[in-house]
């Protein structure tokens, strides 16, 4: 999907990284698409996602969110400067894996830093530290509030 991508989760980074992705479609004149998942549970053998009873439901509820938040950002903007088109999907899975497909054929990426540093990164891993490895097209990581 071309444009530009934004994962979100609800999180105060996560809006100050859609209101910045918001302003950037906006300046390019690009789509946007504003992109939430639903964590799935890893398989203890495979790591893979496995789907549960209920994942649906959960997903519509993300997706209902996400489009709130996408929703609030935008009517914080003039007609005039605001993205082409917006889109909101939400999608079932693990963060990473999820937000690199949504991301193949994108020509931005923007995700929100956690601001977890050093030891606590290392253990608990980050979806930005993984996109920015592994995104097949730019990424940018906006910096939690506290920085």
């Amino acid at each position: 999907m071309p444009g530009i991508i934004v994962g979100i989760d609800g999180s105060d980074r996560s809006r100050r990284a859609l209101e910045w992705a918001i302003n950037e479609a906006a300046v390019r004149q690009a789509p946007l698409t504003v992109f939430t998942v639903h964590q799935a549970v890893a398989s203890a053998w495979t790591g893979a996602p496995v789907a549960s009873p209920g994942d649906q439901e959960l997903i519509s509820q993300a997706r209902t969110l996400a489009q709130r938040e996408t929703d609030a950002a935008l009517e914080k903007r003039a007609a005039g400067s605001r993205p082409a088109s917006v889109t909101v999907q939400a999608v079932n899975g693990l963060p990473t894996e999820a937000l690199l497909q949504a991301a193949a054929h994108a020509d931005l990426l923007v995700v929100g830093s956690r601001g977890a540093g050093g030891f606590k990164r290392l253990l608990l891993g980050s979806v930005s530290t993984q996109v920015t490895h592994h995104a097949q097209c730019p990424v940018v990581i906006i910096p939690s509030g506290d920085a």
